[in-house]
């Protein structure tokens, strides 16, 4: 898990152009499953706890089309738990979104390597793992690509996904309430 003094420093570098006091980036390889779900959630979740115009959220491919709606699997996995991705489109990362986002989250080791490879020096603090974020209780460290699989998969990322995100709406309302 990373310690508290770090994750605070990863908040609060820039100022944002937006009335966002913060922004959180979900990263996954496509942009069509595992991010696109978390960026759901996490906005729900924010919603929910009365956050959401203090946050803002998007997700990212590192190696997404553009345009392309989320997978048929995770939108139908989603909305069985009251997530909707049916406006939701593919974006690849853009150098900006660096500079953009506080928080560069990656689902797995693959995409963080992909992020540190492109992500200035400078900037290299804002990417972590969701899952160190909130360890899970079975020690799972990252956010499984479910394409391939069968449909369970996308149940199964929603699991590790949920409580994840619940964990980082607590550490943001933490910050959020102690900004100046």
């Amino acid at each position: 898990m990373l310690p508290g003094a770090m994750l605070a420093a990863m908040f609060w570098k820039r100022s944002p152009p937006d009335a966002f006091e913060t922004a959180v980036l979900m990263v996954c390889m496509g942009n069509i499953c595992r991010s696109p779900m978390a960026e759901a959630v996490l906005r729900g979740k924010l919603q929910r706890a009365g956050l959401a115009e203090r946050v803002r959220v998007g997700s990212v491919g590192t190696h997404a089309t553009k345009g392309t709606s989320p997978d048929p699997r995770a939108m139908a996995a989603a909305a069985r738990r009251g997530h909707d991705l049916s406006s939701m489109r593919t974006r690849r990362l853009e150098p900006v979104d660096f500079e953009r986002f506080d928080l560069v989250i990656a689902m797995d080791d693959d995409n963080l390597a992909n992020l540190k490879a492109v992500c200035p020096e400078a900037l290299q603090d804002r990417l972590v793992l969701l899952l160190e974020l909130a360890p899970n209780a079975d020690g799972v460290r990252e956010v499984p690509d479910p394409y391939y699989g069968a449909p369970a998969g996308f149940d199964r990322v929603l699991d590790l996904i949920e409580p994840a995100c619940d964990a980082l709406v607590l550490r943001l309302r933490e910050r959020l309430d102690r900004r100046p």
